[in-house]
């Protein structure tokens, strides 16, 4: 399932958005630019620049690294958001875009709690867009969403209702999630798989942001 576009009518430019999408897709053709380096070069610089600005847990919480680590812990908090691990993730995480930073760190610290000691860089805007879709939720709940519905070689347009798309969204995650935990207890790695967790917590983010920083009266439906 994947959601195409919404019947909420635009009033503005919306150049925040676009300048943040410019940014990312920069980014990842300079992460493209390294793969292309001679034989086995390329892919070696590509993964050194990922451990370099993603973000990896057990640095930001001091359980690996070292003090001369560059850059900071802290600066990849911010960093990650702008790396991507393919094609297919940073489209699909360009296709929403608002409360990009503030939702990113939330994401980043409720993955970090989750799993404090992971070596794993953390890379990609989803914690960050899942704040948006977080206040996109409790903004228009009814709004029709043009999505997507994949059934094997057939593909079918449908309009579905944004409380159904984000709410089936919101449930995948966290069930992901608990799976991912469950699998961690009883010893099998999980550190390949994506941060649920992150997307969870920035989507939570966003949803308090949108009241925090909103007037009531203007979320009244």
């Amino acid at each position: 399932m994947f959601p195409l576009k919404d019947d909420v009518p635009s009033r503005s430019v919306p150049f925040i958005t676009i300048a943040l999408i410019a940014v990312n897709v920069l980014v990842f053709l300079y992460q493209l630019s390294l793969q292309a380096a001679p034989d086995s070069e390329g892919i070696q610089s590509a993964r050194e620049f990922v451990f370099e600005f993603g973000l990896i847990p057990c640095r930001l919480t001091g359980q690996c690294g070292s003090a001369a680590d560059f850059p900071s812990p802290v600066t990849t908090v911010f960093t990650s958001m702008f790396l991507h691990a393919g094609l297919f993730h940073i489209f699909g995480n360009m296709l929403y875009l608002c409360f990009y930073l503030t939702s990113g760190v939330v994401a980043v610290l409720a993955q970090t709690l989750v799993n404090p000691a992971s070596p794993v860089p953390m890379i990609g805007a989803s914690g960050a867009v899942s704040g948006v879709l977080g206040a996109y939720l409790i903004l228009f709940p009814r709004a029709g969403v043009l999505t997507a519905i994949v059934f094997g070689l057939f593909i079918r347009l449908v309009r579905i209702p944004a409380v159904i798309v984000l709410g089936f969204w919101v449930v995948v995650q966290i069930v992901n999630g608990l799976i991912s935990v469950g699998a961690g207890m009883l010893g099998r790695g999980v550190e390949d798989g994506v941060a649920v967790f992150a997307h969870v917590g920035g989507f939570a983010a966003g949803i308090a942001l949108l009241f925090l920083l909103r007037p009531q009266r203007a979320l009244r439906l």
